[in-house]
């Protein structure tokens, strides 16, 4: 098995002269890929041809010396490469058959081959790069160029990168808040570029520069980012410059366990707070994933939270975003709020449900208990606006020991009793429906259910049957108690 590569960002593989993957941005490997790969024979080769101004003349080849075909599944690269680039390649064992131990009993045998090869670093599964034996990394180096190539080079204007020069031998250690002492492999560590051809430096580099410039003392970022902080420490060595404080948070991840991501819906701020979640909830949520006060109390302001939280004491394994848990507490902040300020947030929503001027204020009282997130609020007080289609069957309720008749039977009874009524506030009406409860001696449930059904449409109400009516006022109530009559009388 050979591995093809150039200055033109191609990578490509080959067995025994047969063409068997291609990747990158160049036509050879696609157009003239069974051309080139069965005329290649081993070490340097010249592609003849010049009609595709892409190619270049002069291409590196180096030998697995894999045993087998059916040995490789797969060879890719997830690297553009130039000259004095590195490439990584993938080379995936899943297919093989057997236990794991056979698949590393493979790996190992492939590393030995590797491992002989100039130019080719093997990173292995250690510490902090959890690879299976499924897959592993192979890092190609190209060539190294002594200092009159470098100098020939730049007289020819040919483009250059600047690479950090790490170590590939030893170990690198370095302290973190979390998770202690981490000592990572110098063989698994890139030399990752610093400048780039075009002369900008990369994130990487500038993040450090940045850092530095900016008095940054504390680094916090998720535990992903452990395997790459002793890149970071090389270059603020190199520089003579103090090493942050590194703290690496647990994995955040969803209630399938598996990382956040923006499919979910609830990976940023931003997502949360369009959902209708509070500031201050949003905080206090996140604060306790993957820490917890030693008393277990859960609602804390943000005062508060900056007199107890510790980082020292974050656990190590990821941390699940409990959904359920966020919108109970979003809850518990609501009703906590000013109302005044609530019903700021809130008259938007039951605006957009209910045309014309109810009482929004007194609408708004009814749900601030109720809800989770402001959006609950459009549904469950949508039937202010419009009487929603309902079955008659919701008369029936066996609690309360109502069916379609007795409910029939009160309505008809009381209406002309609330058309007489001319005060239609809440405390009013509730007298006037509890005198005619005590009259027909029945219990309260009995009258105020098929009441509130007629009013409402719906089982499940914010406010009772003469909140409700209270809002609506005397003509729409005593239309919608018609309404509730007819339904019945069919």
């Amino acid at each position: 098995l050979y591995v093809i590569y150039d200055a033109a960002h191609a990578f490509g593989v080959t067995y025994k002269g047969k063409g068997i993957g291609n990747f990158g941005d160049m036509a050879m490997f696609s157009t003239h890929a069974t051309k080139v790969f069965h005329t290649i024979e081993g070490g340097l080769m010249t592609y003849g041809e010049k009609d595709n101004d892409k190619l270049r003349p002069m291409r590196k080849m180096v030998n697995f010396g894999f045993s087998s075909e059916e040995d490789i599944d797969y060879i890719g690269t997830n690297a553009r490469m130039n000259e004095f680039e590195a490439v990584m390649g993938i080379v995936n064992l899943k297919h093989i058959d057997g236990e794991i131990e056979k698949r590393r009993k493979a790996a190992e045998r492939y590393w030995e081959h590797l491992e002989g090869v100039k130019g080719i670093k093997v990173m292995k599964p250690g510490r902090d790069v959890e690879w299976n034996y499924s897959y592993f990394p192979v890092i190609f180096d190209g060539y190294r160029l002594n200092r009159n190539q470098v100098k020939e080079k730049l007289a020819a204007g040919v483009p250059y990168v600047i690479r950090q020069n790490n170590p590939t031998e030893g170990t690198t250690s370095f302290q973190d808040e979390i998770y202690g002492e981490i000592t990572v492999d110098n063989g698994e560590l890139d030399d990752m570029i610093l400048i780039k051809s075009d002369g900008y430096p990369t994130y990487n580099f500038a993040n450090v520069v940045d850092d530095h410039l900016m008095g940054i003392t504390h680094v916090v970022r998720g535990n992903e980012y452990l395997s790459s902080s002793p890149k970071y420490n090389r270059l603020y060595e190199a520089f003579g410059w103090e090493v942050p404080i590194y703290v690496h948070c647990p994995l955040i991840t969803d209630e399938e366990h598996h990382k956040l991501s923006k499919r979910c819906g609830h990976s940023s701020y931003e997502d949360l707070t369009e959902q209708g979640f509070l500031t201050e909830a949003i905080v206090n949520f996140v604060a306790l994933l993957g820490w917890s006060p030693a008393d277990n109390r859960e609602i804390f302001s943000l005062e508060e939270l900056v007199e107890v939280f510790d980082y020292h004491h974050l656990s190590k394994s990821p941390a699940v975003f409990d959904y359920t848990k966020l919108k109970w507490m979003n809850g518990e902040y609501i009703k906590a709020m000013d109302f005044a300020a609530f019903y700021e947030m809130a008259l938007p929503y039951i605006r957009e449900v209910i045309p014309g001027n109810l009482d929004f204020a007194k609408i708004a009282a009814m749900v601030k208990t109720r809800i989770e997130v402001f959006p609950d609020i459009r549904e469950m007080v949508d039937f202010f606006g419009t009487l929603p289609d309902y079955d008659p069957e919701m008369y029936c309720h066996k609690k309360m020991k109502t069916t379609k008749e007795s409910s029939l039977e009160v309505l008809k009874e009381l209406l002309p009793i609330l058309e007489a009524q001319e005060d239609y506030s809440n405390d009013a009406l509730y007298g006037t429906l509890l005198s005619y409860v005590e009259k027909k001696g029945c219990k309260n449930g009995y009258v105020m259910w098929p009441v509130r059904t007629a009013v409402s449409g719906r089982q499940m109400t914010p406010g009772g049957a003469t909140e409700i009516m209270e809002v609506l006022g005397k003509e729409e109530s005593l239309k919608r108690i018609r309404r509730g009559m007819e339904l019945l009388d069919k």
